[in-house]
C-alpha cells in the first residue's frame, strides 16, 4: 500500500487471523438481531439500502444518548508544559471542550516531521492519573499509546475524560461528574458527553498544520475503548480505529452506568445493541482487541454481525477481532499489532 509520501504502509500478515471466528463460542456469547434488514423487515442487498438503514440507526442512537450541537467552534490551544525527553515533542495543553469549559490534554508529535503526518485521538482508561497514562508519564508502558505513536511519526492527542477533568484531583467520586453534567445538560446521557469531547479532540488534531486531515484515527483502552467505538461510529473523519477491552456488548461490562448509557439499557426488551453502533463504522477500519476479560471470544458475534455490511462496500479486510487472551491488559505483541493496524489503514 502506498502512503502519500511515497513510502509503503506495513502489511498485515495476520489479517486472516483476526477475521476468523474462534473454534467455539462461549456460552455467554450473545445472539444479535440481524442488521441486513430494513425497518420493515426487508432484506438489504445494496449500499444504497444500507445507507438508508444506517441513517435510521444513527438517529435512533443519537435520540437515545442526546445531542450536542454539531458546531463546536474554532480550537485555541494554550501550551502549559513542554518537554522533548523522549524523541518527540510532548505538550500539556489547555483548550475548550465547550464554550467556557477548559479541559487539558497531552499533545505529542515528532520533533521534525517531514511533511504532513497522520493524527490519532488517544483515549485513556479509568485511572486517576488519566492523560498521564497515554502520554507515557505514569502507568504501564503497554498503555503509553500516545507516546509510542508519536515516536512512530504520528501526531497523537490524548484529552482528559470529563469525569476526571471536572472533579477534585484524586477523587474517585464519579457521581459528582454525573451530577455536574445533569445540572448543565439534563437532556443528554454521559455517553453523549464522551462522544462530544472525543469529537472535539478530532477538531484539535485538524487544527494542527502538520496533521493530514484525511489520515485521522483513534485508539483507546477500557473506558477509552468505549469512547473509541462511539467516536468511530459517529465521526466519519476517523478512518481507522483500535478499541481495546471496552466490552463491546452492552451486557459485557458497565455500559448501564450513568456516565455511559444509563440503567434503561437493562430494561427487558431494550431494542438496541452495540452491533448497530459498530455497523455505523463501515467501511472504515476497526480492530477490536480483547483478552477474554471485557472482550474476547464472546465478542465475535459483533464482528460477524457487521461483516456483511463491510462486504457490501468491498471492505472485508477492514474489520477484525484480535484476542490476545491475557486479560484486561495490552500485552506488547497486541500493542504492536494495534500500531500496525493504524499504520496500514492510515498509510493509504
Amino acid at each position: 500500500m502506498s502512503r502519500r509520501d511515497g513510502t509503503t504502509a506495513a502489511a498485515l500478515p495476520w489479517l486472516a487471523e483476526v477475521q476468523t471466528p474462534p473454534a467455539s463460542l462461549p456460552a455467554d456469547a450473545p445472539r444479535l438481531s440481524p442488521l441486513m434488514v430494513d425497518g420493515a423487515g426487508r432484506p438489504i442487498a445494496t449500499v444504497a439500502a444500507w445507507e438508508r438503514r444506517r441513517a435510521e440507526l444513527r438517529e435512533q442512537w443519537l435520540d437515545y444518548m442526546g445531542r450536542f450541537p454539531e458546531e463546536r467552534g474554532p480550537v485555541s490551544l494554550t501550551v502549559l508544559e513542554e518537554d522533548r525527553d523522549t524523541g518527540c515533542v510532548r505538550q500539556l495543553v489547555q483548550y475548550e471542550s465547550e464554550p467556557g469549559l477548559p479541559v487539558e490534554g497531552y499533545l505529542l508529535f515528532p520533533e521534525n516531521p517531514e511533511g504532513s503526518v497522520p493524527g490519532v485521538v488517544v483515549l485513556h482508561s479509568t485511572i486517576t492519573y488519566s492523560i498521564r497514562q497515554p502520554a507515557g508519564l505514569e502507568g504501564p508502558e503497554s498503555l503509553f499509546f500516545a507516546l509510542k505513536l508519536a515516536q512512530r511519526g504520528y501526531a497523537a492527542f490524548a484529552p482528559r475524560c470529563f469525569s476526571f477533568q471536572y472533579r477534585e484531583p484524586g477523587s474517585r467520586d464519579v457521581m459528582a461528574c454525573v451530577h455536574w453534567l445533569k445540572a448543565r445538560r439534563p437532556d443528554v446521557r454521559g455517553m453523549a458527553k464522551l462522544l462530544h469531547d472525543a469529537r472535539r479532540a478530532v477538531d484539535v488534531l485538524e487544527s494542527l498544520p502538520i496533521v493530514d486531515r484525511e489520515r485521522i484515527g483513534a485508539i483507546g483502552h477500557s473506558l477509552g475503548g468505549k469512547e473509541a467505538l462511539y467516536l468511530a461510529a459517529f465521526d466519519e473523519r476517523v478512518k481507522a480505529t483500535v478499541s481495546s477491552e471496552g466490552g463491546v456488548g452492552l451486557a459485557f461490562c458497565n455500559w448501564h452506568a450513568p456516565w455511559y448509557l444509563g440503567e434503561e439499557i437493562r430494561r427487558e426488551g431494550f431494542p438496541m445493541e452495540n452491533h448497530q453502533v459498530l455497523a455505523l463504522v463501515a467501511p472504515r477500519a476497526f480492530l477490536l482487541l480483547g483478552g477474554n476479560h471485557s472482550d474476547g471470544d464472546r465478542s465475535w458475534p459483533f464482528i460477524e454481525a457487521v461483516q456483511p455490511v463491510y462486504r457490501l462496500y468491498g471492505a472485508e479486510e477492514r474489520i477484525g477481532l484480535l484476542n490476545h487472551r491475557q486479560g484486561h491488559a495490552v500485552p506488547p505483541e497486541a500493542g504492536e499489532r494495534a500500531y500496525a493496524w493504524l499504520d496500514h489503514f492510515l498509510g493509504e
